[in-house]
This record gives structure tokens, sequence and C-alpha cells, in this order.
């Protein structure tokens, strides 16, 4: 770090000079603007970038040689959630892994194939992160997540094999919203200028980017009831009525976690991490009665109860996330997107 002196010219102005490689590499001329702006510590950020525009960057992916299928959607993946804008999948890729490209362009929330020829295919962001803050993304996953338990349980009351199928496919839905939480939270951890055009501070942000983590695992919680509840549906019994409960408080202790987290609850959070025990008994229940029933039925209830409990304590750590981020000395403001005064978009 170089120490520059500040000096007064003017009689009232403050100024440093700026370093001469910096200015140089940036090709920054005399009069030319350049931005400043203030960081949440106190420290200034200047930035040669003083339009609304986020940096782009561009990754290439290599599908020639041994690349299998598996390993170039990762690829992709990984690049989409490290922030790049521009990714292009270079070596003539086979068929295979065009199709495989085309999918992951498909499940990704604003990525599109813009060009695309024998040797190359080229896949551009047209999403601007701002449009999609934090906050409508984390209510987003919480409305898609709740109605699949909901639908998880209904689906063994009614037996409705159908509707446990439409839960397993939803949850591609919630991925990919957890994809965009984690890129957005990439590209502030990366870029404080764009952390402050998102009106987001990199620590708020990686508050979001864990909660998103712990709505996606609940979500595939809930995709792990469905296809559990395939496996016993034609002989249900007496199971229904202990599922149905202990699936009620792991949703309203879910709901009241998402709400504190938004609202900025603390007391709300802390009260709903020690009603996280109140589960405890329920699950049992359930584990009681799969032991009265033939081997892989047992297996498929267990695994019923232990997904209910885990979205419970799933839900604990959203209300963790909750009193870290709104706890502490009591000064942490919402930003933009965080609206302590608005209602849950729960569903009806």
């Amino acid at each position: 770090m170089e120490i520059r002196k500040v000096q007064l010219t003017g009689g009232s102005s403050y100024v440093i000079t700026l370093p001469k490689e910096w200015v140089r590499a940036h090709n920054i001329r005399k009069n030319e603007p350049v931005g400043v702006e203030i960081s949440p510590d106190g420290s200034l950020i200047i930035t040669p970038r003083v339009s609304d525009e986020y940096v782009r960057r561009a990754k290439v992916i290599d599908a020639g040689g041994a690349m299998d299928e598996s390993f170039l959607l990762r690829m992709l993946i990984s690049a989409y959630i490290m922030g790049y804008t521009e990714i292009r999948v270079v070596g003539s890729p086979p068929s295979n892994l065009r199709k495989v490209v085309r999918k992951f362009a498909k499940m990704a929330i604003g990525e599109e194939i813009v060009e695309e020829t024998p040797s190359y295919i080229l896949i551009k962001d047209l999403l601007n992160p701002r449009e999609m803050p934090f906050g409508s993304s984390i209510r987003r996953m919480y409305v898609l997540v709740r109605g699949m338990l909901e639908d998880a349980i209904a689906s063994l009351r009614e037996g409705d094999a159908d509707l446990a199928r439409d839960v397993v496919a939803r949850d591609d839905e919630v991925d990919r919203l957890h994809w965009l939480v984690a890129r957005q939270h990439s590209m502030v951890a990366s870029n404080l200028t764009f952390a402050e055009k998102m009106g987001v501070p990199a620590l708020q942000a990686g508050h979001y980017f864990l909660v998103s983590r712990y709505v996606e695992r609940i979500g595939d919680h809930a995709v792990r009831i469905a296809e559990n509840v395939l496996e016993v549906m034609d002989s249900v019994g007496n199971i229904v009525p202990p599922v149905e409960r202990a699936g009620a408080v792991a949703i309203e202790i879910f709901d009241r976690s998402i709400e504190a987290f938004l609202r900025g609850d603390v007391e709300g959070a802390n009260r709903n991490i020690e009603s996280v025990g109140e589960l405890v008994p329920l699950c049992e229940e359930i584990h009681s009665l799969a032991l009265t029933r033939p081997g892989e039925m047992a297996i498929s209830l267990a695994y019923i109860a232990e997904s209910i409990r885990r979205v419970g304590e799933y839900s604990s750590d959203i209300s963790e996330c909750a009193l870290n981020m709104w706890g502490g000395d009591g000064k942490w403001r919402p930003g933009r997107d965080l609206n302590p005064g608005r209602g849950l978009d729960r569903p009806a």
C-alpha cells in the first residue's frame, strides 16, 4: 500500500495525487472524470468507470479432448456463478456437448446463445443483475419451496403420484434462482463499485447467499419427501396424520424464519431457533411408526421424517442469519431491496 499525503489547495479543497501507473493503465487523460465512492468502512474507492454499466468479463472453455457432459455443465455453471458475462465454448464441440450448452442456456437466468459455429459457441448474459435484487430472488425461492413442501405432503395424503412428481420437477426453478443469487454475490464481492450500484454491501450480500443456499437445501428435502412418498403411497395407513403434523410445524418455522430475515426481527429469529425442538417428538413419532412397516417402506418413512427435521434445522440456520445480519450494535440498515414493512409473498 502506498502512503500519500493530503494537500490543501485553493484554501478549501483537499487533494492527493493518483499513482502514475494506475492512470496510465486505465488510459486516463487530463480533465477526464473518475468515480469516487465512500465504502461502509470509511475508505474511498476511486474507479475509472463512472457509467452505470457493470464490468463485462469473458471466459473461454475448451470442450475438446476428453471433456464429458457432466464436466462441461459444471464448468458452465461455475463460470456463470463467478460472474462471467460472456462464455465461449471452443474446440469444435460434438453434438452431445452442444446439447449440454443449450441445456445450460435454458437453465441459467439471463444466459442466451448468440453465436454458434462448427468451432465455437458463444453465450452472453443479457440480464442486468440490478434488475433482479437479492430480496426479490429470496422471496421467489421461498414461495416456490413452500409450495413444494405443502404439495409433497398433500401428495401423501391424497395418494397423488403426479403431484409428487411435479414437486420434483419444480426444483429446477429453485436451483436457477439460487445460481442467480450466488452469481450476484460473487459480483458484489469482487467489485465494490457494482456493490454500490446494487445498494448491497458485500457483507450483506454474503447473508443473502447463505439464506439462498439454505432455502435451496430445503427445496432439496421437499424433493426427497416427494420421492419417498412415491415409494409408500400404496400403503400409507395411519402414517398420514403424524407426517402432516410434523410438516405443518416445519413449514411454520420456515415461514417465520424467512419473515424474521426479511423484516429484521431479531427477537422473532431467536424464538424460531428455540422452536426447532418442537419437531423432535413429531419426527420420532414417524420413526416409531416406520418400525412397524416392511423394510423398504420403513426406510422411506424414515427418510421423510429426517427431511422434515432437516427443513426445521435449515430454517433455524436462516434465523441465525437474521440474527447475524440484524443483531450486533443494531446499526445495520436494510439495502434497497429489503423492506422490513413489506409482507411476505406467501401463497394462499
